[in-house]
């Protein structure tokens, strides 16, 4: 078995707001985990059931054509979004993540699922618009 991944978060996300109030982010971090097996495992399935364990409070997305929950762990107090994309869980950084909340989540999808998972970490800086 090989060492966890220490999800180390390099940059934040900022927070805007247009003048109708609307809600975006400025840069992204996110973590795409791929199953390490060579079967395709019901992706939705096991990150429900991680989320159903907990401890985890959790809500999805109920307008989106796929699957993304707003999560926090109530043990770090960590919020994070999980979605699956394209044959991948991907954890979305929010400002307030941080990086024992997301390793305490793949921790919690190795143990349900059996096996390792390949993580990729994707950075977009935010630009400088001020």
């Amino acid at each position: 078995m090989t060492d966890p991944p220490a999800f180390e978060i390099p940059t934040r996300p900022r927070r805007t707001y247009d003048r109708a109030g609307r809600l975006s982010y400025a840069g992204s971090v996110l973590f795409g985990l791929e199953p390490s097996t060579a079967d395709e495992p019901d992706l939705r399935g096991l990150l429900e059931a991680v989320l159903d364990r907990g401890p985890y409070r959790y809500g999805d997305f109920h307008d989106l054509p796929m699957v993304v929950y707003l999560v926090r762990d109530e043990g770090t107090g960590d919020v994070f979004r999980a979605s699956i994309r394209d044959g991948a869980l991907q954890l979305h950084v929010l400002p307030e993540t941080g990086s024992a909340g997301l390793r305490r989540f793949y921790g919690r999808l190795t143990e349900a699922s059996g096996f390792e998972w390949d993580v990729e970490r994707q950075i977009e800086e935010a630009g400088d618009s001020a």
